[in-house]
């Protein structure tokens, strides 16, 4: 399977037994697949995707939204969108990397993969990004350990 930036995906098991972190959103299976995420590509590692999960819980994440633009006037963890013509809340707060082979199936819906707009793609990826620089640096803004997995990963791209 060919992974594309900007569309959403769902993972594997064996992803959350392999990293072991608390934090991760695991995956649920009640008769739906879920959570799903969005993807984008890493800017300098070849093969390492970041994963952005989404929630249907736009109520929940609108007031910690406004908590956080009142005390830091910018949020750049949560970003409100359309998905499927209903609003969501994309989770950057959440993201982690990953690699291709933990990666199990494309969302569709009625017979075509789900994607979101050319904004909404922009605004995700550049506040992912912003938050990704302040990660590398050494402060936690994001809840799993996304140093550490990715250094996990990178490991198993090198064969290490």
């Amino acid at each position: 399977m060919k992974i594309e930036e900007g569309k959403f995906y769902f993972l594997n098991d064996s992803f959350f037994e392999k990293m072991k972190d608390n934090n991760l959103a695991n995956n649920k299976d009640n008769g739906n697949k879920r959570p799903c995420y969005y993807c984008f590509k890493d800017k300098k590692e070849d093969g390492l995707i970041w994963f952005v999960p989404i929630s249907s819980k736009v109520d929940k994440y609108k007031k910690i939204y406004e908590d956080k633009q009142k005390k830091y006037k910018r949020v750049d963890t949560l970003v409100f969108g359309k998905v499927n013509g209903e609003e969501r809340i994309f989770l950057i707060q959440n993201m982690f990397p990953t690699i291709q082979k933990y990666i199990e199936e494309v969302y569709v819906r009625k017979k075509s993969e789900v994607r979101i707009t050319y904004l909404l793609e922009k605004e995700i990826k550049e506040k992912a990004n912003i938050i990704l620089e302040i990660a590398q640096k050494g402060k936690k803004v994001v809840f799993p350990d996304i140093i550490k997995i990715k250094e996990m990963l990178l490991k198993e791209l090198r064969g290490e």
